[in-house]
């Protein structure tokens, strides 16, 4: 449920509007008759003049970049290498009759060792750079919110071992269209390159997160396919921003369907096959029951763990009922995430403890702040 919006900080009114968006919907889990008004963000954030404005005659438009963006961004260019080529040959022995051997090689492994997730439990921060709504990963200097991050995942240990996520918007939502009519704004590489160098630096794993707009989810995850081919990198998918045929971010929810996830999940599932990856993360948020249409079609697929995140504000209490909605009748396979925010969580009420989070049912797999 990461806001949909640019910009540097968020002047007095822009905080007013987000915490009146984040107001959550009926006891079943589905939006108001009308438009829910915590996606406001996009009008307010827009009018103070912090909207995502699309260069006039590229492509797309980028945002959360550490310099300005040259040329096109309608495709994402392979800047960053792919995986290891393996070793250089080791010469044995010495001299005319000197044979050389080649050592095995390494099989790449998940950030902290290993090829399965099950050993880990994932604790994140999400953000944007330049955009403290965004998430407080878009915050301050980034070493610095790793550490916290690390910090921060020990308390969630409880037997397992901690693995810190740095989960940066690499598609964010926008009111306006835009040249290509997407209603999407692309992270430009450098940005992303920047937050894979930390997370190496940390080793921790990076989730690229994707809010379609009105473009294709999994159009957006092959556009990011030279950082996926890397073993610490994943997908976190934002479907209620992923939106059909005439709607606009801001004015509705977006959904998408168990099938839609099905792809996502079988296309990643290809890339750990051909590049012989471990596991890797597809983590969806889910803000209403509503934002993910016949979840039962949704099928696990070979080297993927998908994880669902719940994703709503409020009190323990609500976010307990919101939880219990959520799980109920999910898919086999199916993991479970769990969403906390650090400003619209305690207003009127309280932050979540650890203990708390982890006493759901089932027991998150992944906690993620915003």
């Amino acid at each position: 449920m990461a806001h949909s919006t640019s910009g540097k900080t968020a002047p007095d009114d822009d905080v007013s509007a987000r915490r009146e968006a984040r107001r959550p919907g009926d006891g079943a889990g589905r939006p108001r008759t009308s438009p829910p008004t915590r996606r406001g963000l996009l009008t307010a954030t827009a009018a103070a003049g912090l909207g995502l404005v699309a260069g006039c005659g590229e492509q797309d438009s980028t945002v959360g970049s550490d310099a300005p963006a040259k040329g096109s961004a309608s495709a994402r260019p392979s800047t960053s290498p792919g995986p290891s080529r393996g070793a250089e040959r080791s010469p044995s022995g010495s001299g005319r009759n000197a044979r050389t051997t080649h050592p095995a090689k390494r099989r790449p492994e998940l950030p902290r060792g290993g090829r399965e997730l099950s050993r880990y439990r994932l604790v994140g921060y999400c953000g944007l750079p330049g955009a403290a709504a965004l998430g407080r990963l878009g915050t301050g200097d980034l070493d610095d919110r790793v550490a916290e991050i690390e910090k921060t995942a020990r308390a969630y240990a409880a037997g397992r071992e901690p693995q810190p996520v740095l989960e940066l918007l690499a598609a964010v939502a926008n009111s306006s269209a835009g040249p290509d009519g997407t209603y999407r704004s692309r992270t430009p590489d450098t940005t992303i390159r920047r937050f894979h160098k930390a997370a190496k630096r940390h080793r921790a794993l990076l989730l690229l997160n994707i809010q379609p707009g009105r473009s294709s989810a999994l159009d957006e995850v092959k556009a990011l396919r030279s950082w996926l081919v890397h073993p610490d990198v994943g997908i976190a998918l934002d479907p209620e921003w992923d939106m059909g045929p005439g709607e606009v971010p801001g004015d509705t929810y977006g959904h998408t369907s168990g099938k839609e996830l099905t792809e996502v999940a079988r296309y990643l599932s290809k890339l750990v096959a051909e590049h012989d990856l471990p596991q890797k993360p597809m983590v969806y948020h889910q803000v209403a029951v509503s934002v993910v249409r016949d979840q039962s079609a949704l099928r696990p697929q070979p080297g993927v763990v998908v994880i669902k995140s719940a994703d709503g504000i409020g009190s323990p209490g609500m976010k307990r009922s919101t939880w219990r909605k959520l799980v109920k009748d999910q898919p086999e396979g199916l993991r479970t995430g769990f969403k906390l925010f650090y400003d619209e969580d305690a207003e009127g009420s309280r932050l979540m403890t650890p203990k708390e989070v982890l006493a759901l049912r089932p027991r998150p797999d992944y906690i993620m702040y915003e």
